[in-house]
């Protein structure tokens, strides 16, 4: 399959800028592959369609403030510094991207305020760069005065400075392990409620850590999607979730992935017979059509960017035309897309 088979044109008033007022008030599209049939529910519904001893693998990653502004030396001109990951907490050195990236060169110092500042040292990309902070104390204090000026890294689309809201709301209600520069945002939709309903349905809610960078949400650049590389992101499985979910394989249970990310951190380690194994390190799995998936068999998502790794995941697990065509209904039925939006369940 090639990069434009997956580009539609992004609706723009669907975009949403806001999350719901109540997360599990977000519409729920239900599309059965058996079948093609699809349904339209809310996501507060989503306890329906699972029974005692399912599975649900949920990423408990959490959002860290990686968006920094500060002024450049002697020139003071505005630059917002993006930090994607810490390389060396020894060096204190990052891997980020600045905006605008034209006017920032090896060598030059940048002043965030409250005696946090930082110096360009390499150029790693033709988008990066590797930014070396500086400050007066210990790392843990470094890490204090991040959070402290940072801001809530909202996607670029959603084009709005963040709100106070969106601290609480841009993290799922089960998020744990800090790490991510983005949102697993299909978790965004359960709310503490609708967690219970699903415990004492006797669903098992299960943990994995996949810690999100900017890859993810990059649309794809070269037409041959074979072609594309995917950035590393950090992820644990550890064995205890790997007992529960692998004796629901054998009891032919519904597992469910939720989100994009907890599939790829669980697809990034199966073993021969196709369990799923422990895990700790980096994966760049990158999945799209045609692929066989080894450990879920439904999954919950969001309705994501033309051309995005994301979409290409979700056509290969749907089937490519049922995918299209349920984005097709969603616009017609005015779905909200994208981070803030609404979700679907694959069956």
């Amino acid at each position: 399959m090639r990069t434009s088979d997956f580009y539609f044109l992004s609706p723009l008033n669907l975009l949403a800028k806001f999350p719901k007022q109540e997360r599990d008030e977000s519409k729920l599209m239900i599309i059965h592959r058996m079948n093609q049939k699809i349904e339209h529910k809310l996501f507060k519904d989503l306890h329906e369609y699972f029974e005692e001893g399912d599975i649900m693998i949920l990423n408990n990653t959490k959002v860290f403030p990686a968006r920094l502004f500060g002024n450049k030396e002697k020139t003071e001109a505005k630059i917002e510094v993006f930090l994607l990951r810490e390389l060396d907490p020894k060096d204190r050195t990052w891997d980020v991207l600045v905006d605008p990236a034209r006017k920032v060169r090896v060598g030059n110092k940048l002043n965030f305020g409250s005696g946090l500042t930082g110096e360009v040292i390499d150029n790693t990309t033709s988008r990066g760069r590797i930014l070396q902070l500086n400050f007066n104390g210990p790392h843990e204090k470094l890490i204090r005065k991040i959070k402290e000026l940072g801001k809530t890294p909202l996607p670029k689309y959603i084009n709005r400075q963040p709100e106070k809201n969106d601290e609480e709301r841009y993290q799922t209600v089960y998020a744990k392990k800090e790490g991510s520069v983005a949102a697993p945002t299909a978790g965004l939709h359960f709310s503490k409620h609708l967690l219970k309903k699903l415990e004492i349905k006797g669903i098992n809610l299960v943990e994995i850590t996949l810690h999100l960078g900017l890859g993810s949400f990059l649309t794809v650049e070269v037409e041959d999607i074979s072609k594309h590389k995917m950035d590393s992101e950090k992820c644990s499985i550890n064995e205890n979730v790997c007992k529960i979910v692998n004796s629901a394989i054998q009891k032919k249970k519904r597992i469910c992935a939720v989100g994009t990310s907890s599939m790829r951190a669980i697809e990034s380690s199966v073993s021969s017979n196709k369990n799923l194994n422990p895990f700790c390190g980096w994966t760049n799995k990158f999945i799209f059509p045609p692929y066989h998936f080894s450990i879920a068999n439904s999954m919950i998502t969001n309705f994501h960017m033309p051309k995005s790794t994301l979409l290409m995941m979700t056509a290969a697990f749907t089937g490519f035309d049922l995918i299209m065509k349920a984005y097709q209904i969603a616009m017609e039925k005015k779905y909200r897309f994208y981070s803030y939006g609404d979700a679907m369940l694959i069956l």
